[in-house]
Order: structure tokens, then C-alpha cells, then sequence
């Protein structure tokens, strides 16, 4: 199912290419045909393969399977760049096709913007199909899954089934594509209200609406020097950062659930303090009083990293060493669970904030019974240890990475390998120095952009789906 999901988006862009006036003999279109071939040829073998399967999805085949199928729709993904760019090397594909279905936004190819149309709605629509999720895609379309719907959904997409007012899961993955729909036609109707053509107004709103910030030209959204279209982008991007959920909710009129939600009053809180300390290290730096133009600079950066959204329209490279270190902590907080963001997220981060101060209560007074609260409900003691867990295997994983990539490219600085690990952890895009926002990872070794495109994957399923192939306890265990 995922990868006919892959092979109807390659048909998407085979026929944009066509409209948009490329030929049936260009190698751009040649290439959709072959990739739709391959797409179409493993999703038969796969059914093959499958039909004498059990149909029932348990906790451990549903993990497998949305790890398998990330991975798979990367390296099917790929082909459309490997068969179209020229002397393109294969791991410069799968670092843009991880990238792309990822919502990362980091790219492998300099020169981008010369790409034929169809490979650039390619690469927007791989992180449009991705911000929600593939997989939550074919759970809202195909309701014979049943409980396994259910497993599917939560661990792709951030979610749970509690989420929704009624409990059937594929009413609720449902109701998540019409309203992702829905957003996606009001940015792209903003933009084209904007000044983009109507090309550049569909590849931004999908890539805006996924917070991936890929775009068709090389200076991203700076290209255009609009201001009005830098205040829709931070609109959307702080729209799309947040919880899902709670927004439809919201549309429906029902603001009492704002009472329920903790999680957008700090994700606000963070994003409101970050523009105003951004604004005032841009005033140390230039000496001169808050402008509109330094507020919204300020804004859409600080919008832009939070989101992981990955957008640029000022090189942020060189702002002063407080104002990057403060995005280098945004980057690690990220936007809002159940949101096409990536990052830690801002519920886990205030989890194990209060997990800390609470721990310190308890060693001066053990005796007390101290319990936590988010959104009106008392948390138990698995919620918060999966947090703080989840946290320290993030830590830890990018220390490892950065020790594996540091070694792997030794001419390049600590904060570049830092920030080219956090970027593709945490599905950033951007990082700084070597990889900062008017750079590219093209100069990496390709081993190292394959182990990077496989941390994006990592950090965009939340590790478990991945880890868990690589666990063979997993499967010895309760087989």
C-alpha cells in the first residue's frame, strides 16, 4: 500500500511535468516512468509475498512495518533524482529522497533550482505525502486493519487514539487529511495572493504546510523579499507546528480545550521569549534600535528552526554566538506532538523539566507524594519515565552520531558536525558553518550522507520503529 502511495505520487508529478511543458522524451519524464515501474513491480511482489500473511498487525508487525516502509520509500524515492540529475551519486539520492519524505529539507545538490519542474514538485510533494505520513495516509483510506489501524497510526504519527472525540482510528487519521488538506489550499491560495506564480505557490504551501522548507529557488523564501509572504509562512509554519488535534478542535469552535492543552501555551510561550532575545542580539549586533525588518528576520528564523521547518531568509550563520546557541537549543526542543514537526517536542521537554524539579523536592523530602499535571490530568509514572527515556536515547544517539561523523570527515569543525547531526536528527534542515543555511551536504562522503539520510528516518518515526529491526531479542523473544 506504501509503495502504490509512492507510485501515485510519481504519477502526480509525470503528469505536472507534462502540463508544465516538458516532453514525453526528456529524461525528467523518462525517469517517473521507470521509478513507477519499480514502484509497481515491488508493491506486486510484496502482495505476493503476503497473501498467505496473517491479516492482524500486533505491536511489534506494526513497528517493523513503518520502519520498513520508510526505509523502502527512501530508496524507491531516490530514483527519480538518481535517473534525472546527471553524475548524480546514489547516496546524493537517498539523502534528498530521506530528506524529503523526512521533512528535513536539507539538500545534497548545489544547484537545486535548475531541476526540471517535475523533480521539483517531486521534492515537495515527498515531504507533503511525509509531513502527515505515509502510513497515516493508508490508514485513513483502507479500514480493514482494524486494531491494527490503531497501532499503525500512534506510533507514525505522534498520536493516539484518545485523541479523537470517537474511537474508531480511521475516522480520526480521516479527519487529519481533510484538515492538512484544507491548510494546504489556504497557503497556497496566500502565497499565489502573495506574488508566487501558481508553480511556486503549490510547491511552497506543501512544503510549508509538512514544516519540511524545501523550495524551488536556491535563496528559499528570501528570494522574494516580501514581507507579506514571510508573515504567511510564519503564520502557517506556527499553524503546523502545533498540535493537530487540538487545531481541528478549534475549528469546530471549541476553545474550552485550550484548558486542556499545556503543550501550545509553552510552545507559544517559547516561540513569543525566542523572538524577543533574537530581536534584541540583532540590536547588540547592529546597533541600532528594533525595526520591522529585524522583528519579522527574528520571527521567521526563530519560527522557522522551532517548527523544524528549515526555511531561511537571512544567514543566521553569522549572527552572534548567543542568538545561534539559541537556536541550536530550539532545534533541540522542536514544535508541538502531534504535529508534522520534528524535534523532541515541547510536551516531553516540559515533562522532564517538572520530572527534574520534582526530583529535587523529593531528596529533601522523600516522603511526600508530589504528582505532575499536564493539561488538567495527573501524568503516571510510565508517561513520565517514556519521556525523560526518550530524551536521554536522543542524547545519546547524537553524541554516538557525532562521534561516527567526526570521524568520518575529519576536516570539517565541531559545530559543523554538531549541527549537520542535529539538523538531520531532529529533522532541521539547516545547520550552521559547513552546512549552515547558504550551504548544502554535497561535500560529505557518501557514507556519511547514508548515515545521516538514516538518522532523518530515525528521529522522524521517533527511533522505536527503527530500532526495533535491529533488535534481535525483539523477535526472539515472543516468537
Amino acid at each position: 500500500m506504501v509503495l502504490l502511495a509512492i507510485a501515485g505520487a510519481f504519477g502526480v508529478c509525470l503528469v505536472g511535468g507534462l502540463i508544465l511543458g516538458e516532453s514525453i522524451r526528456d529524461d525528467s519524464i523518462q525517469s517517473f516512468f521507470i521509478s513507477i515501474a519499480v514502484a509497481l513491480v515491488a508493491a506486486g511482489l510484496f502482495q505476493l509475498l503476503g497473501r498467505k500473511g496473517e491479516a492482524k498487525l500486533f505491536r511489534r508487525e506494526a513497528l517493523c512495518a513503518i520502519g520498513l516502509s520508510w526505509i523502502l520509500a527512501t530508496l524507491i524515492g531516490a530514483l527519480p533524482y538518481q535517473f534525472t540529475v546527471a553524475d548524480c551519486d546514489f547516496s546524493d539520492a537517498i539523502f534528498e529522497s530521506a530528506s524529503g519524505l523526512t521533512t528535513t529539507g536539507a539538500t545534497a545538490f548545489p544547484k537545486f533550482d535548475e531541476f526540471p519542474k517535475s523533480l521539483l514538485l517531486w521534492r515537495s510533494l515527498s515531504q507533503w505525502v511525509g509531513g502527515l505520513g505515509v502510513v497515516v495516509f493508508f490508514v485513513a483510506i483502507l479500514s480493514s486493519l482494524g486494531a491494527g489501524a490503531k497501532i499503525l497510526f500512534s506510533n507514525e504519527s505522534s498520536g493516539t487514539s484518545s485523541d479523537f472525540d470517537h474511537g474508531r482510528i480511521q475516522s480520526g487519521a480521516f479527519q487529519l487529511l481533510i484538515f492538512y488538506l484544507s491548510v494546504s489550499l489556504l497557503c497556497m491560495l496566500t502565497y499565489k495572493f502573495g506574488g508566487m506564480d501558481w508553480f511556486q505557490a503549490i510547491n511552497h504551501s506543501m512544503t510549508t504546510v509538512s514544516t519540511g522548507g524545501f523550495s524551488t529557488e536556491s535563496k528559499s523564501i528570501e528570494q522574494f523579499q516580501s514581507p507579506f509572504l514571510e508573515w504567511a509562512a510564519i503564520f502557517f509554519m506556527v499553524v503546523c507546528g502545533a498540535t493537530f488535534v487540538y487545531m481541528i478542535r478549534l475549528c469546530r469552535g471549541r476553545f474550552h480545550i485550550l484548558k486542556q492543552n499545556h503543550e501550545i501555551y509553552w510552545y507559544l510561550l517559547i516561540v513569543f521569549f525566542s523572538i524577543c532575545l533574537i530581536a534584541l542580539f540583532l540590536v547588540d549586533q547592529t546597533g541600532q534600535l528594533p525595526t520591522h525588518d529585524s522583528i519579522r528576520t527574528a520571527a521567521f528564523q526563530v519560527v522557522s528552526i522551532m517548527t523544524t521547518t528549515g526555511y531561511a531568509t537571512a544567514d543566521f550563520d553569522a549572527w552572534l554566538p548567543p542568538a545561534k546557541m539559541l537556536l541550536l537549543l530550539l532545534m533541540f526542543i522542536g514544535g508541538c506532538s502531534g504535529s508534522t514537526s520534528g524535534g523532541i517536542k515541547v510536551v516531553r521537554v516540559v515533562i522532564a523539566i517538572r520530572a527534574a524539579m520534582r526530583s529535587i523536592t523529593l531528596a529533601f523530602r522523600p516522603n511526600v507524594m508530589v504528582p505532575m499535571r499536564m493539561g488538567g490530568q495527573t501524568l503516571g509514572e510510565r508517561a513520565i519515565h517514556s519521556a525523560v527515556i526518550f530524551i536521554i536515547l536522543m542524547t545519546a544517539l547524537q553524541l554516538l552520531a557525532m562521534l561516527f561523523v567526526s570521524a568520518n570527515e575529519p576536516n570539517i569543525s565541531y559545530l559543523s558536525v554538531f549541527s549537520a547531526v542535529q539538523a538531520t536528527l531532529f529533522n532541521i534542515g539547516p545547520g550552521f558553518e559547513a552546512v549552515g543555511p547558504t550551504e548544502n551536504f554535497h561535500f560529505l562522503r557518501s557514507s556519511t550522507k547514508v548515515f545521516l539520510s538514516l538518522l532523518m528516518i530515525l528521529g522522524r518515526l521517533e527511533l522505536y520503529a527503527v530500532m526495533v529491526l535491529f533488535m534481535p531479542s525483539v523477535w526472539k523473544r515472543f516468537s
